[in-house]
């Protein structure tokens, strides 16, 4: 419920982007997302980090979008997204020697740290992939397909690896659960 909750921004700004224009779109969006984001805080009295920032960056490019009138800075909060996420997760298993994904879910989920750090290094690795696709779509595609590509594609490809990440969870789970 709350993974459908963070989509339906994305799927206001499209249609008021595609009945309207971008600016309409952004403000749908940002709308859509403040509206989303109160109810997750009424439903569930918790807000992830990831959500929390997601929301914020919503709120920054899509005030600078139409402050600047400037369609490319909402584009740019997908790749900045990307990037930020893949850089998180990178510092945090090589220079502070913690693994992100394991603090997030290894209260519910046993498995060993070499297996964290391969779904770490393989969500370091997609997020990377997304972020210089974003980039390239920005600016060497049509403004339609850019708009495709951040409402259906990289939503779309962020669950295909999480049912692989969940398929490759499950496989590894009853192996030994050296968790430290």
């Amino acid at each position: 419920m709350k993974q459908l909750l963070n989509f339906i921004p994305l799927i206001f700004f499209f249609v008021f982007l595609t009945m309207y224009d971008v600016f309409v779109g952004v403000q749908a969006l940002m709308i859509a997302a403040t509206a989303c984001f109160l109810l997750i805080l009424i439903l569930y009295r918790k807000l992830d980090k990831v959500e929390l920032i997601s929301y914020l960056m919503v709120m920054v490019f899509g005030g600078f979008t139409l402050y600047m009138r400037d369609p490319n800075i909402i584009k740019w909060k997908v790749t900045i997204v990307n990037f930020l996420f893949a850089l998180a997760l990178l510092i945090s298993q090589f220079i502070f020697k913690k693994n992100l994904l394991q603090t997030m879910l290894g209260k519910e989920i046993r498995l060993e740290i070499t297996i964290w750090n391969k779904l770490n290094l393989l969500w370091i690795f997609f997020f990377i992939l997304c972020g210089a696709c974003s980039l390239g779509a920005t600016y060497y595609t049509s403004d339609d397909f850019f708009w495709i590509f951040k409402v259906f594609i990289l939503p779309g490809a962020s669950l295909l690896l999480s049912l692989i990440s969940g398929i490759y969870i499950y496989k590894n789970m009853n192996k030994n659960t050296n968790n430290k």
